[in-house]
């Protein structure tokens, strides 16, 4: 068997193509929501907390005084992100849960699915006969 049949009969196997659209629709969801975490739940922690933008949260570890973290990285100074990692935080929060709550619906689908899928035990069955048999 040569190398091309060997990677032909490797990318027509289901789990190769399941994984590789697996890996397309998470990319697409990381993009979802990581524009929910950006756009619509970031403002709203930022306006409870009175205005905090966490990308903005920083300390300079050299000399001078910058506004924002643009301007500090702009001058080439070297700066403490700390607000960025608390975003990176807060990100993998919400993305986590995202994909828990999916895992979470998908086994429900599938045990109601096996439920419904399984009718009488073969007990159930040789009871019920037994049962017609002695009447």
């Amino acid at each position: 068997m040569g190398m091309m049949s060997e990677f032909k009969e490797f990318a027509v196997k289901g789990n190769a193509l399941d994984m590789a659209v697996g890996l397309i629709l998470g990319a697409a969801m990381g993009k979802i929501v990581s524009s929910l975490v950006a756009d619509v739940l970031m403002p709203v922690i930022s306006l409870a907390m009175g205005g905090v933008s966490f990308s903005n949260l920083f300390k300079n570890l050299g000399d001078g005084t910058f506004s924002t973290l643009a301007a500090a990285q702009e001058a080439g100074a070297a700066t403490l992100n700390y607000g960025l990692f608390i975003q990176a935080i807060i990100d993998f929060i919400i993305i986590a849960f995202v994909i828990f709550m999916i895992v979470r619906t998908v086994n429900k689908l599938k045990k109601a699915e096996e439920e419904e899928d399984t009718g009488p035990s073969a007990e159930d069955l040789l009871t019920e006969i037994r049962d017609s048999l002695a009447k």
